[in-house]
């Protein structure tokens, strides 16, 4: 009821900016139900989760080495799947002299992210082995398995997919987890140690800290209960 009151409400405004009608925006005014929890219902997972995680794919293996450094990618910078889909060899980028990740993303929005430097060792170890950008750095960062001779891109499902068979290989057993999962541990991680808000905001790519809002779970860590 909410989204439908605000695409109405959007859609009014524009149509008066426009001169298509006359008056006010009839949808001003409306009450709106309210949210009924200010908390996220995508998961985060724990710190020891999260160790495990990264440590799930075999690191002998090409495909485990890139599994491992896509991993450490979405883990350490929170980014969307299509985010991470999109990132090509030549978005890492030095930027004041600290490598970057250039994030293409939501609504053609550009941001930079300082590379972790795990995600960075591990994006190395995965290009020493497979090679694919040395003649064109302008080529996925991270390319599928069958798509070695044709450089095709892993997709944001692909993306998906592994994320979910390493979670099952680490024996992590929690419902709807996914890549936004990892984003939201990813921004649960960076508040619970003091990151600051509008910065995480930023760093996520959110267009309102609202939303950045939703990943603050410090009020309801279960170690800072007192049942404890």
């Amino acid at each position: 009821i909410r989204r439908k009151l605000a695409a109405l409400a959007s859609l009014s405004d524009h149509l008066l900016e426009n001169n298509a009608v006359a008056g006010g925006n009839p949808v001003h005014g409306v009450k709106r139900p309210r949210i009924e929890s200010n908390e996220g219902k995508t998961p985060a997972l724990g710190d020891h989760q999260a160790k495990a995680l990264l440590e799930a794919p075999d690191e002998s293996t090409l495909k485990g080495l890139r599994d491992r450094a896509m991993l450490a990618v979405l883990l350490y910078h929170g980014l969307r799947r299509e985010e991470a889909a999109q990132l090509q060899v030549s978005d890492i980028q030095e930027r004041r002299g600290i490598q970057h990740l250039k994030i293409h993303g939501k609504g053609g929005k550009v941001r930079y992210l300082p590379l972790h430097p795990v995600a960075a060792g591990r994006i190395h170890l995965y290009l020493e082995r497979s090679g694919h950008h040395l003649d064109d750095k302008k080529v996925p960062l991270f390319i599928s398995v069958r798509g070695k001779s044709t450089g095709s891109a892993v997709s944001a499902n692909g993306i998906y997919t592994v994320v979910e068979d390493y979670a099952k290989k680490a024996g992590i057993e929690v419902t709807g987890l996914g890549v936004h999962g990892l984003r939201a541990t990813a921004a649960t991680n960076a508040l619970e140690h003091e990151a600051d808000i509008a910065k995480v905001q930023a760093w996520l790519g959110h267009a309102n800290i609202s939303t950045t809002k939703i990943y603050d779970r410090r009020q309801n860590r279960p170690e800072d209960s007192p049942t404890f």
